[in-house]
Formats: structure tokens, C-alpha cells, sequence
């Protein structure tokens, strides 16, 4: 990882926490916002402590791109937990066939950005 990346890991870190002292749930009631400012807590150190020995430069941008656009996202939404995509079963039309496999294939790829965690830590 190199200096700059570093830094940019570290200032997403600090920023998480700065917003985690200032944040108030969308209903006013204390112990929701007692409760969403512990996942918040909870879900930065699982995923930093999940990535924290990545050495490839593309899988940490990707993870620098879900971070920030998770905070946009609930910054802007007032929700800290990841908004989630519904899509109809079989409802993404694949290249070739309509199978199980195919489809399952196409959702993974169409699957947003401040997703790509999700699954797999819940």
C-alpha cells in the first residue's frame, strides 16, 4: 500500500468516527441513535479489520469507493445501513439463456458499489 493510499485509509477511518460523534437518527429517539451509532462503529471495525492486509491496489480502491459512497449514502439518506436493491427473480435478461445460473451471475454483477460487503459480513 502505498503512502498516499494509506493516508486516504486512515482519513476515511478518522472521518467515520467524526460522524459517528455527530450523528442523530431521522426519528430523534435516543437509543435509535445509541443503536445506529454502535453499527456504524461496529460495521467500520469489521470491514477495516476484514481488509486490513489487501496488497492489491485495485480490490483497495474498490473498497475506498464502497466506504465513501456508504457515507454519502447515509449522509444523505439519515440510514446507516446499507440501502438494499430489489430485484424480481429471474428479472435481468441474460446474453445467452434464461437459467438459474446465468441470473444469479448477472446480479453479482449488478450488484451497487456500497454493496459489495454487505453479503458477505452479515
Amino acid at each position: 500500500m502505498t503512502t498516499a493510499t494509506r493516508q486516504e485509509v486512515l482519513g476515511l477511518y478518522r472521518r467515520i468516527f467524526r460522524l459517528v460523534r455527530k450523528w442523530q437518527a431521522a426519528s430523534g429517539q435516543m437509543e435509535d441513535t445509541i443503536k445506529e451509532k454502535q453499527y456504524i462503529l461496529n460495521e467500520a471495525r469489521t470491514l477495516f479489520q476484514k481488509n486490513k492486509n489487501l496488497t492489491d491496489t485495485e480490490l483497495i480502491k474498490q473498497c475506498i469507493d464502497e466506504c465513501t459512497a456508504r457515507i454519502e449514502i447515509g449522509l444523505h439518506y439519515q440510514i446507516p445501513y446499507p440501502r438494499p436493491i430489489h430485484l424480481p427473480p429471474m428479472g435481468l435478461t441474460p446474453l445467452r439463456g434464461r437459467g438459474l445460473r446465468s441470473q444469479e451471475k448477472l446480479r453479482k454483477l449488478s450488484k451497487p458499489v456500497y454493496l459489495k460487503s454487505h453479503d458477505e459480513i452479515s
